[in-house]
C-alpha cells in the first residue's frame, strides 16, 4: 500500500491517500485472475478453442483474417495468441496470458480516465481497485476469450483518452493524431464492432466540441477509419452486403422476432434493465438467473442506483452518451434479444468511475466511512466471484444453456480413450468440436453436425470450420459423441438399430460415445435433426 501524503487534485482539504498505487493495483488483478487459473475455475469452451485453433494455423502459414465462422469479428485475438503460442507453447494457459496482460492495460487506462473525470487522485484509485476486482462477468470475459471483448475494451479506453482532453487538439503534428485516431478507431472496428459503443458517443462529443470547423479534421480521422478497417470492408463487398445483416444482429434475431412488435419491445426492456444491468451490477451470474449472495447484493443495488443518480448532472456525458448508445442499440437491433449482459461490458469503466464519483463524495465528509463502502463493493465482487468458481461445474463459464455445461477435466481421457480406439474423425456438437481438436493436437478431428439443445434443433452456423468437416466426410468411419443429452443418445440408439448398424457405447464424465460402427453413417441417415 502506499501511505504517503498523496493530496487530492479537487478543492477539498488535502487529505492522506490510503489506497493501492496504481503499479500495485496493477499486478493485484494480475493476481486475482492467475488465482483462477490456478484452480481451473474457468473452464476451456467452443469459441475459446476456435481463437486458440486459429492461432495455432496462423504459426503453420494461415492467414485468418477473420473469426472462423463469424466473418463479422476481426481475427485480431488470434494474431495476439500466435505471439503467445510462439513464446508459450500452444497451451491454454497461453491463451489466458494474453488477455490477462489486456486486461491489466484496461485497468491502468481507467485510472488514467477517472484521473481526468474526477481530478481526484482518491477517487482514481478508487476506480481502478474496484475495475481490478471486478463482477463476475468482467471478470469471466476478460478470462476466457470469445474473439475480442478484451481487445475492444483496451481499445475503447484509448480513444476516449485520445478524443477526452487536448491531445486531439494540440497544433503539433495534428494531421498526423487525427489519422493515428482514426486507424485506432477502425482497426477497433474491425476486431469488434462492439466498439460503436464507444465511437458513437466519442464522435458526437467531437461534433458537439468543435462544430463544423473541424472539417479537415473529421476528413483526416474517416480515412484513418477506412484504412484500419479496410479488411471489413473489402469483406463487405465480397459478401455481397451480408455481413451488414450479421453487424445487425441476425443470428440472435429469433426470441425478439417471434414475440412481435410490442412483445419484442418488451423483452429487450427486460433485457436491459433487468437481466443485463443485473450481470453487469454482478447481481447475478451471466449464465444464471439466481441472484449473487441476495442481502449483501441489495446494498450493492442500492450503491449503484446512488451512484448513477449522483451522477445525472455530475457524469461526463461521453459515459452517459456509451449508456444511451447500448440502450438504444437493444432497443433497435436484435442484440435486445440477448439477456446475458455480455454486451455491457464497455459500460464498466461508466460504472466504476460514477461509483468512484459517489465515493469521493463521501471521501470529503469521511475517509472511513467511503473506504469501508469501498471494501464492502470489492468484498461483493470478490465473494460473488470465488462462490461461482467453488461451483465447477459449470464454474466461471461463459455457457448459457447448462446442456453445455462440461466436464472439461475429463478432456484428455475422452482423447485418450479415443485414439487407443483408432477413433480420430467422427460428429458432435459446436462446443464439444472445437476444444478436442484443439487439445488433441488436431489428432482428434470431428464436425460439428449434432444438436445440443434439448429440443434437438440445429443450426449449420455451428459448423464453423469449412475443413474440418471435409475431414470427417472423407474418413472411412466415424464416432459420436452426445453431451448431458439422453433423449439424444435415444434417440441415436433408434436410428442406428433402425439402420442395422452394430456398434459400441462408452460414458466419460459428460461424454456419451458411439463408436465402433459396423459401417460408417452420416448424420443425414440418422435424421436427428
Amino acid at each position: 500500500m502506499n501511505l504517503t501524503d498523496i493530496h487530492d487534485s479537487s478543492s477539498t482539504p488535502a487529505r492522506r491517500i490510503w489506497l493501492p498505487a496504481p503499479g500495485i493495483t496493477v499486478i493485484l488483478s494480475i493476481l486475482f485472475k492467475l488465482a483462477l487459473l490456478a484452480f481451473n475455475a474457468v473452464p476451456f469452451n467452443g469459441d475459446e478453442a476456435i481463437v486458440a485453433l486459429m492461432a495455432r494455423h496462423i504459426l503453420r502459414g494461415e492467414r485468418p483474417i477473420f473469426f472462423y465462422g463469424q466473418a463479422y469479428l476481426g481475427a485480431t485475438d488470434a494474431w495476439l495468441v500466435a505471439a503467445s503460442f510462439s513464446i508459450f507453447g500452444e497451451t491454454i494457459f497461453a491463451i489466458r496470458v494474453v488477455h490477462i496482460l489486456l486486461f491489466a492495460g484496461v485497468v491502468f487506462t481507467t485510472y488514467l480516465l477517472a484521473r481526468r473525470y474526477l481530478q481526484s487522485e482518491w477517487g482514481a484509485r478508487a476506480a481502478m481497485l474496484w475495475l481490478a476486482l471486478p463482477p463476475t462477468m468482467l471478470t469471466l470475459y476478460t478470462t476466457a476469450t470469445l474473439g475480442g471483448y478484451t481487445e475492444t475494451l483496451l481499445l475503447g479506453n484509448l480513444l476516449l483518452l485520445m478524443a477526452g482532453g487536448k491531445w486531439l487538439m494540440s497544433e503539433r503534428r495534428r494531421v498526423g493524431r487525427w489519422l493515428l485516431f482514426g486507424i485506432i478507431a477502425g482497426f477497433a472496428f474491425y476486431t469488434f464492432p462492439l466498439i460503436l459503443i464507444y465511437l458513437v458517443p466519442i464522435g458526437l462529443l467531437l461534433l458537439y466540441r468543435l462544430r463544423l470547423k473541424a472539417w479537415r479534421e473529421y476528413l483526416i480521422a474517416f480515412l484513418g477509419f477506412a484504412l484500419g478497417s479496410a479488411p471489413w470492408w473489402l469483406a463487405l463487398i465480397q459478401s455481397g452486403g451480408a455481413l451488414v445483416a450479421e453487424l445487425t444482429g441476425s443470428a440472435v434475431a429469433g426470441t425478439v422476432e417471434a414475440a412481435g412488435a410490442l412483445g419484442g419491445l418488451g423483452i429487450r426492456l427486460l433485457n436491459f434493465f433487468l437481466f443485463g444491468a443485473a450481470a453487469w451490477w454482478g447481481l447475478r451470474y451471466p449464465w444464471s438467473a439466481e441472484f449473487v449472495v441476495p442481502v449483501w447484493g441489495l446494498g450493492a443495488l442500492a450503491f449503484y442506483l446512488g451512484a448513477f443518480g449522483y451522477a445525472i448532472k455530475r457524469g461526463p456525458r461521453v459515459l452517459w452518451g456509451m449508456i444511451g448508445t447500448l440502450l438504444l442499440t437493444f432497443l433497435i437491433t436484435p442484440f435486445g434479444g440477448d439477456p446475458s449482459g455480455r454486451y455491457f461490458l464497455p459500460l464498466y469503466v461508466p460504472l466504476a468511475i460514477f461509483a468512484a464519483m459517489l465515493l469521493q463524495r463521501f471521501c470529503k465528509q469521511n475517509v472511513i466511512i467511503a473506504s469501508l463502502l469501498l471494501t464492502l463493493l470489492l468484498g461483493y465482487n470478490v465473494i460473488g466471484t470465488l462462490a461461482a468458481a467453488a461451483q465447477n461445474p459449470p464454474g466461471i463459464t461463459t455457457q448459457f444453456d447448462p446442456v453445455t455445461w462440461i466436464d472439461h477435466t475429463r478432456d484428455q481421457e475422452l482423447i485418450d480413450f479415443l485414439l487407443a480406439h483408432d477413433e480420430t474423425r467422427g460428429y458432435t456438437n459446436y462446443w464439444v468440436q472445437t476444444p478436442i481438436a484443439f487439445l488433441s493436437g488436431e489428432r482428434i478431428i470431428s464436425a460439428a453436425r449434432l444438436p445440443y439443445h434439448l429440443a434437438l434443433d440445429y443450426t449449420p452456423r455451428d459448423d464453423r470450420y469449412p475443413p474440418f468437416t471435409q475431414a470427417v466426410r472423407e474418413a472411412p468411419r466415424v464416432f459420436f459423441i452426445t453431451v448431458n443429452h439422453p433423449q439424444l443418445d435415444a434417440l441415436l440408439r433408434q436410428r442406428l438399430a433402425e439402420l442395422g448398424v452394430m456398434f459400441q457405447e462408452q460414458p466419460i464424465g459428460n461424454y456419451h460415445i458411439f463408436y465402433a460402427l459396423s459401417r460408417k453413417v452420416e448424420p443425414e441417415e440418422l435424421g436427428v435433426w
